[in-house]
């Protein structure tokens, strides 16, 4: 009986010893072949136009094709839960934000995926911030005009959404200004924004890189930022709280992931590789021209940056009061 018990532990060990040298030989080997990015987005949007930029020239740095897949639906929902389920091999990543990551656990009832354990961190890229635009003909020239004349005119002001900064955001500034304000929400921000420009809906918070195009060719009007302080990317807008609404400092962040178990060697490979190109001067100054304040850092980092943003977004939720659909 020992003597099979220790046949038994051998070739158990001879098994992990394979597997792990398969491992070994796959990462040494990555990549070999076209990786894709899946956004949560469709095309058009912010991260899908920053993830375009980045993704040329890591396609450059791997030396293979990237292909980027738009999944847009379901508040992010289908994107991320597809990479959850995809082979930890590093050649099906996702491309993200806090959409996914910090705010659906806490605005959907039923979620297909864990933001923590079901993903690798990888590396972030950046920030992009948000403005609120209104369609020209709703007569306001400032958030204070426009408070008074949701006030004056209760339920006659609606705000889209395309994503889940913009419905956070949309929800912080109705219950901070005290205003009744219709939601409508849309699978993604181009779409959203159309009718805002449309007049169909009354105004929307969206990534600066999406709406300044429509804002500078008069299609919309811009009145401040989300974030707390004003962004140099359109330094003449004053911040939500420097326009008069309390508590408001919203911001979407964007992060490179996998799924959960992906070989160290694969990410260390992929994360030098973003941060190279991230930090490259002259592609940092292109991609702030899209509207994104670009950085990195390791995947240590992203995983311990995603808790936090876990909290704060929660919180954030909760002081809207905005119930989980």
């Amino acid at each position: 009986m020992m003597s099979a018990l220790i046949r038994n532990l051998r070739t158990v060990g001879a098994a992990v010893l394979c597997l792990t040298a398969a491992s070994t030989a796959q990462a040494d080997n990555y990549p070999s072949r076209n990786i894709t990015l899946v956004l949560p987005f469709a095309a058009g949007s912010g991260t899908d136009t920053t993830t375009r930029l980045i993704s040329q020239h890591l396609s450059q740095a791997l030396g293979v094709g990237i292909v980027i897949e738009n999944k847009a639906g379901a508040n992010g929902m289908l994107a991320a839960t597809y990479v959850a389920k995809a082979a930890p091999d590093g050649y099906t990543l996702l491309v993200t934000t806090n959409t996914t990551h910090s705010a659906n656990p806490y605005l959907l009832k039923s979620l297909t995926y864990d933001p923590v354990k079901d993903f690798t961190p990888i590396a972030r890229t950046g920030d992009l911030p948000f403005m609120l635009v209104i369609n020209p003909e709703v007569p306001a020239k400032s958030v204070a005009e426009l408070v008074a004349y949701g006030k004056a005119n209760p339920g006659k002001l609606s705000y889209a959404s395309g994503s889940s900064s913009a419905i956070v955001s949309g929800a912080t500034f109705a219950h901070n200004a005290g205003l009744d304000l219709l939601h409508v929400p849309y699978k993604s921000s181009p779409p959203a924004l159309n009718d805002v420009m449309g007049g169909r809906v009354s105004m929307m918070f969206v990534d600066i890189l999406t709406g300044l195009p429509h804002v500078n060719g008069n299609a919309l009007r811009a009145l401040a930022v989300t974030t707390k302080d004003r962004s140099p990317l359109v330094p003449h807008l004053p911040s939500m709280q420097e326009a008069g609404v309390p508590d408001f400092d919203i911001s979407s962040w964007q992060g490179y992931f996998g799924p959960a178990g992906m070989p160290k060697e694969i990410v260390t490979r992929l994360n030098t590789e973003i941060r190279k190109i991230v930090e490259t001067p002259e592609i940092k100054a292109k991609l702030a021209t899209l509207g994104m304040d670009a950085f990195s850092g390791t995947p240590e980092q992203l995983g311990t940056f995603v808790n936090e943003q876990l909290v704060l977004w929660e919180k954030l939720i909760t002081n809207a009061k905005i119930e989980k659909q």
